[in-house]
């Protein structure tokens, strides 16, 4: 079986600018993040499922949402581990989905009738940390640690950081 090993295209090809104290503190912050999302998602399918147990209407939607958003905590942390490997395509996806999920989840909820309200502020609680992760995944060290080599963050960090 063939393993692939991903490695950050920096300026030079190689790794030495995610190993800079400021984009390894940046990634710890995003782990952090994503594990709080996969705690706060795995309570609200508790919830889910506490509610449902008391005998309260529990719709489809709401047992698909908190089923299906533990996953994604998982498809999040296997794209962290990657980017912290220094896999770009990895970090751009990461950057994508923790823009992406919670418009969706917010916009969804907003829709009359879709959930109860108890269950879209729990949803909301759960997206904080994905827009912490957001954030945290487009401060400059990451930025210039995952820049294209053609890019003038790219061109900065070959020329020192001027």
């Amino acid at each position: 079986m063939k393993t692939r090993t991903h490695q950050t295209t920096g300026p030079q090809g190689d790794t030495a600018l995610l190993d800079t104290p400021a984009a390894q503190a940046a990634l710890a912050k995003a782990r952090t993040a994503l594990k709080l999302y996969a705690a706060l998602t795995t309570a609200a399918l508790v919830a889910v499922v506490a509610v449902a147990g008391t005998g309260h209407m529990v719709n489809p939607f709401m047992w698909t949402r908190a089923a299906l958003l533990p996953f994604l905590a998982v498809l999040l942390h296997h794209l962290t581990a990657s980017t912290t490997r220094g896999s770009r395509r990895a970090y751009e996806r990461l950057r994508t989905v923790t823009v992406v999920c919670p418009l969706a989840i917010a916009g969804v909820d907003l829709i009359p009738g879709v959930c109860p309200w108890w269950y879209a502020a729990m949803q909301t609680v759960c997206v904080l940390p994905l827009l912490h992760t957001a954030l945290t995944l487009r401060t400059p060290p990451l930025r210039t640690a995952f820049a294209k080599p053609d890019s003038a963050e790219g061109a900065r960090a070959r020329r020192g950081g001027e």
